[in-house]
C-alpha cells in the first residue's frame, strides 16, 4: 500500500507543512545567484536537492523524492557570505544554512529537519541519478501491446506482455498499492511492476498491469472509490484475459503489492472469479486502521517526538480513523483541521492538503478487514515480507497471515531479512531511501517467486 510512493498512505501527520512564499527582490549576485544541485547526507539515503536563488531573497526548490518540483523558498538570504534558506513544504521546520566556498565553486552548509542536522553540498553540476540495472530495456524476447477494456462506465488502460508461442499460457494480473500508480508503478524512479512483468514473461508466464483509476490512460476517480469499484476493476482484467485465445483461462492468478495485498484476495476469494492462485508482496493482514495507527506512531517516534506528542498524534488518529469508518468525512476534516491547528508553526499543513485525505478511498482503506478474504483462500498463495520494511512491518503481519491461511492447502509465507517495502536490500527501510537504491526488487524475491510459480503452475 502507499501514501502517494507505493505503500499504505501514511497518516495525515506526514503531509504537516506550512505554505511560506518568497517575495521577488532585488538582483541576486552573480557568484550565487541561479541554479545549484547537491544531495542531503542522510545516512543511506541522500536525497537529491536543485535549488535556484532568483533574488536576494527569493527562490525555489526541487526535492524529486518528495514530489515538489518549482515550490518557493521561504526565509531565503543568498548572500557570498551568508546562503540560508528553508523549505516550507517538508515538515520538521527544514531548513539550510551555509556559504559560498568561491575557489571550490561550491556551497557548503548544513541541512536541519525535526533536530537533525545533515551535510548538505551544493554545485553546479547536476547530481548524476542512480543507476536502474535491473530496469528492461527494448527489444524484448517476448510480444508487448497495449490494452483496453471496460470496468463499468470508463476505460481502463494497460499492457499485455505473453511469450511469442502459438500455444495457451497462464497469466498474472499485477495490483498496484495504495494511490495512484501507473501501470509500471513508478517509485521514486523505479519501475517494480514492469521488472516483474518482464520477470515473469521471460519465464513463460503472460502478464497484465494497467494505469490505476485516473492514472495515464484509464478514466474513473481513484479518491471517490471504494474496495467494491477497485475490485471490479480487477475483475475486468481477469474477464478479459478470459476472451483472449492466447491466455490459459483455468490458470490466471493474482500478484498484489501492498494495498493490492488487500485487494487479491478479495478478489480470490470469490469462487466465480477461478483465481488459480495469489502473490503477495508487503501485503498486510492486520486492518486499514492498525496500519495507519502504527505508521503514524513511528513516523512521529523517528522525527523525535516527546511523549505528549506522540500520544497526542494517537488520540487524534484514533478519532480521524473512527470518523472515517463511520463515513463521517466532513467530521474527519474538522478533526484533522483542529489537530493541525495545535502543531507548532513548522509542523502545520495547508487545508487543502488536510482535506485532500478524506475520501471514501481512505474510507475504504482504514475500514478494510482482510481477515475473512484470507481465512478463504483455497489456491496456492504466497505471501512474502521484508525485516526492513516500515509500512507492512513484518513482525506485526507474518505471523497473522501464517494463521489466517492455516485452512489453505498450499500457502506459503515468507520474510526476506533487510528487505524493505518494495523488497529492496535496505539500511533504515524509510521510504526516503527508495531513491538512492539501485536495485528495483531484490533478485531473490524475483527467483522466489519464478521458482514458486514454475513448481505450482508450470508453463510447459
Amino acid at each position: 500500500m502507499r501514501h502517494r510512493r507505493g505503500a499504505l498512505p501514511v497518516a495525515v501527520v506526514w503531509l504537516l507543512v506550512s505554505m511560506l512564499v518568497g517575495c521577488a527582490d532585488e538582483v541576486v549576485d552573480e557568484r550565487v545567484g541561479g541554479q545549484w544541485y547537491g544531495a542531503i547526507e542522510a545516512p543511506g539515503a541522500p536525497v537529491l536537492v536543485g535549488v535556484e536563488f532568483t533574488g536576494r531573497h527569493s527562490g525555489s526548490v526541487d526535492i524529486p523524492v518528495h514530489k515538489l518540483r518549482d515550490r518557493p523558498l521561504a526565509d531565503v538570504v543568498a548572500e557570498p557570505d551568508q546562503v540560508e534558506f528553508g523549505v516550507p513544504d517538508m515538515p520538521g521546520d527544514a531548513r539550510f544554512a551555509g556559504r559560498l566556498d568561491e575557489p571550490a565553486g561550491r556551497i557548503v552548509g548544513d541541512y536541519r529537519q525535526a533536530g537533525q542536522t545533515f551535510g548538505l553540498t551544493l554545485s553546479r553540476e547536476p547530481v548524476p541519478r542512480p543507476a536502474r540495472p535491473q530496469e528492461p530495456q527494448l527489444p524484448y524476447p517476448y510480444i508487448s501491446e497495449d490494452v483496453s477494456y471496460s470496468s463499468g462506465e470508463f476505460t481502463i488502460a494497460g499492457t499485455l506482455t505473453r511469450p511469442d508461442t502459438a500455444d495457451p499460457v497462464p497469466a498474472v494480473v499485477l495490483v498496484t498499492g495504495s494511490g495512484p500508480h501507473d501501470r509500471d508503478e513508478t517509485i521514486s524512479g523505479h519501475k517494480p511492476f514492469l521488472l516483474l512483468a518482464d520477470t515473469l514473461t521471460r519465464a513463460g508466464y503472460a502478464v497484465l498491469r494497467t494505469d490505476d483509476r485516473g492514472v495515464g490512460g484509464t478514466g474513473g476517480n481513484l479518491d471517490q472509490s471504494d474496495y467494491g469499484d477497485l475490485s471490479a476493476d480487477i475483475e475486468a482484467g481477469l474477464g478479459y484475459l478470459h476472451g483472449r485465445p492466447e491466455i490459459d483461462s483455468a490458470r490466471i492468478g493474482l500478484l498484489g503489492h501492498s494495498e493490492g495485498g488487500y485487494l487479491a484476495p478479495l478478489v480470490a476469494a470469490r469462487p466465480e472469479n477461478d483465481v488459480a492462485f495469489v502473490i503477495l508482496m508487503a501485503a498486510p493482514a492486520i486492518t486499514g486502521t492498525e496500519i495507519a495507527l502504527d505508521q503514524g506512531t513511528r513516523v512521529f517516534t523517528m522525527s523525535g517526538a516527546t511523549q505528549e506528542q506522540l500520544d497526542a498524534n494517537r488520540a487524534f488518529l484514533m478519532d480521524w480513523t473512527a470518523a472515517l469508518r463511520a463515513g463521517q468525512l466532513t467530521k474527519a476534516d474538522r478533526l484533522a483541521e483542529t489537530y493541525n491547528r495545535s502543531l507548532p508553526d513548522g509542523l502545520r499543513a495547508a487545508s487543502e492538503q488536510l482535506t485532500s485525505q478524506n475520501t471514501p478511498y481512505m474510507a475504504a482503506l482504514v475500514s478494510y478487514d482482510p481477515a475473512p478474504a484470507l481465512a478463504a483462500l483455497r489456491m496456492p498463495v504466497l505471501a512474502l515480507f521484508g525485516t526492513k520494511d516500515v509500512q507492512v512491518v513484518a513482525e506485526q503481519n507474518a505471523e497473522p497471515m501464517r494463521a489466517l491461511l492455516a485452512g489453505d492447502p498450499d500457502e506459503t509465507v515468507r520474510v526476506f531479512e533487510g528487505l524493505n517495502h518494495l523488497m529492496q536490500p535496505a539500511e533504515s527501510g524509510l521510504p526516503i531511501e527508495y531513491e538512492w537504491i539501485e536495485t528495483t526488487v531484490d533478485p531473490v524475491v524475483l527467483d522466489t517467486v519464478t521458482g514458486w510459480l514454475g513448481e505450482r503452475v508450470p508453463t510447459g
